[in-house]
């Protein structure tokens, strides 16, 4: 059985993502903040991390730079779900695998972990629609009424 590891503050959003996955069949551990979850990565390796954006004492930027710097977990997928701009985000911490915005679409969220898990690039990744979009429009004017 897999190890998913949340990382949200909010607590009605951690119990809500911790029952999906649990009845998806995953197994989950969860932490307030990104130095709760450095400790329970000191002590399993989870398949897949999905982080909140803004918390206290250490948000998901700053998991997401210490994660990638741990030779140990550097190969970990890391999902954001937050209510943060992916701008907002991106700039932070630019190195996640997925982004999805508050409230997430659970289909979503369960697919791209799927995906992760199977070995795959999830079907959908926002932060590939988005680089993909800015550069088709590059250049584009589009009239305020369109």
């Amino acid at each position: 059985m897999q190890l998913i590891l949340v990382v949200e503050d909010e607590y009605g959003a951690a119990e809500v993502m911790e029952l999906v996955l649990a009845a998806q069949g995953y197994r989950v551990a969860s932490a307030p903040n990104g130095k709760a979850a450095l400790d329970l990565l000191a002590t399993e390796k989870p398949a897949v991390i999905v982080s909140d954006f803004m918390m206290p004492h250490m948000n998901g930027a700053e998991l997401g730079t210490a994660v990638r710097a741990n030779s140990a977990w550097s190969d970990i997928p890391f999902v954001f779900v937050s209510g943060t701009s992916e701008e907002v985000v991106g700039a932070a911490f630019s190195d996640y695998d997925c982004f999805l915005s508050k409230p997430a679409d659970v289909n979503r969220l369960l697919g791209a972990i799927r995906d992760f898990i199977g070995g795959r690039k999830p079907r959908i990744n926002a932060k590939d629609v988005n680089k993909s979009m800015r550069h088709l429009l590059k250049g584009i004017e589009i009239p305020p009424d369109a």
